[in-house]
Parts: C-alpha cells; sequence; structure tokens
C-alpha cells in the first residue's frame, strides 16, 4: 500500500560540497573536505552520502563545488553512482544562503520540494520519515535536529555536591542543526542572493511558524566530519555497525 505522503516526498537534492576543511588537513591539502575518505571503506564522504540518498528515493543530486571543484568534478564524473549527479561553481562567493539558492535553480524540478545536506555530514536515517513530518506540519523548511555526544566524560552530582555518578561522553543538553534539510518549492525564492539564510530566511520562517525541526531518531547514525579524529571515530563506529 503507498503512503498518502509518498508522492510529497523529494526525489532531488542539493550536496553543498565547497568547503576548504582546513581543521581536516593534512587530509584537506589536496582534496576538498567532501573528497576525504573514511578509512576502511575506500570511499569519500561525498560517495556515502549519494549512495544514502539513492536508498531514500533521491533520483539527482546537485553536488555545490568551490575549494578544488576540479577534484571533486573528476571523482563524480568517473565513480559509478546510483543517481544522476550535475556539479555547480560558484564563480564568487555568495555565502550560505546565496549558494544554496544557486545550487537549488539548477535542481531538475523547480516545483518539486528538495533535499538538501552539507557536504560533511555522514548519517543513516530515513529520509522519507522527515519529508512526511515535513509534509504533515505544513513547514516550508525542515531542519533534522541530532544531539551529539560531548567528547569528555561528565560528573554527575546531587543537592548536596556529592559524586553520584560518572557518563562517558553523554549527549549535550540542546539539539543541534544537523546540516540536513527537507525544503519546500518555494523555499527557493525565499533565499537571499548574498549572505547567510540562517540569519534571514529561517528567522523569518521560525516567526511565521513555517520552520520545524525533526529530530533524528534515537540510536540513528550521525556524525559531522570536522577533525582528523572525526575520521578515526567514524570508522570505529562503521566496523561496530557492520559487526
Amino acid at each position: 500500500m503507498t503512503h498518502p505522503n509518498a508522492a510529497s516526498r523529494p526525489v532531488q537534492a542539493v550536496v553543498l560540497a565547497g568547503g576548504q576543511g582546513s581543521r581536516l588537513r593534512p587530509y584537506t591539502d589536496d582534496r576538498p573536505k567532501p573528497m576525504v575518505e573514511i578509512p576502511g571503506t575506500g570511499t569519500p564522504i561525498i560517495g556515502h552520502q549519494l549512495s544514502w540518498l539513492a536508498e531514500e528515493g533521491v533520483t539527482d543530486a546537485v553536488v555545490s563545488c568551490g575549494h578544488l571543484a576540479e577534484v571533486l568534478q573528476e571523482w563524480l564524473e568517473s565513480a559509478d553512482l546510483p543517481l544522476r549527479v550535475t556539479t555547480v561553481v560558484e564563480k564568487e562567493p555568495l555565502g550560505r544562503g546565496g549558494g544554496l539558492k544557486y545550487a537549488a535553480r539548477h535542481l531538475p524540478h523547480p516545483d518539486r520540494p528538495w533535499y538538501a545536506t552539507n557536504g560533511d555530514i555522514w548519517t543513516r536515517f530515513s529520509l522519507r520519515d522527515m519529508a512526511d513530518f515535513h509534509t504533515e506540519r505544513d513547514a516550508v523548511a525542515t531542519l533534522a535536529l541530532a544531539r551529539p555526544r560531548i567528547p569528555w566524560g561528565a560528573v554527575e552530582t546531587n543537592g548536596f555536591g556529592h559524586i553520584t555518578d560518572f557518563v562517558e561522553a553523554p549527549p549535550v543538553a540542546f539539539d543541534i542543526n544537523a546540516g540536513l534539510y527537507v525544503f519546500s518549492p518555494g523555499f527557493t525564492e525565499l533565499l537571499p542572493d548574498l549572505g547567510d539564510h540562517e540569519r534571514t530566511t529561517f528567522p523569518r520562517l521560525a516567526r511565521e511558524r513555517k520552520l520545524a525541526g525533526y529530530p533524528i531518531p534515537q540510536g540513528a547514525y550521525w556524525r559531522a566530519i570536522d577533525t582528523a579524529k572525526d575520521l578515526t571515530e567514524a570508522a570505529k563506529e562503521l566496523a561496530a555497525l557492520n559487526r
């Protein structure tokens, strides 16, 4: 039986893959951040992303390139990908919102909703469920929300100041923007031509109650690859998931 929201689920996505990844040096000395390989997989971050998007029903992706764009474009052209990919390169810096708008204008179906993801996110959860959440709330934009773990152990105390427990790498107290989105068709025109949408478009939609937040389900995998330690941890977590 077909889900009632199936027709409104996106089949197209934008991947923002222009970051320099200075915190990932020396891995990013000769390649953009999304081209860094997850140890033990032989596949760059963006390869994992595109495979996941295809598994979630995406047939077309626009990859927005920037730093060392030619390295990413060459890999995309030679890789055996499970979906159609178009690349775009900003001729001048447009900011996060402007870059997103520029890339979105190259999507094949401007009258249909779309996903977007930052190029340094490695995750696995149901985008279809997130799209249904977006539709059911009549949102213009929906952000995936993650609750990452802090890299240190924490100490619990009681009201008298006695230590009651030690908690290894607990989750943070607040949800954060996970770098994954569902956008309705009209969202593109709300983006600035130049500048940051998180300071303009998102606050406006929040005031209008048109911005939704989808908590990534507990137990689902999510990690932003920012540092060499993140690469090592991602490889360990992948090995554990595949046991």
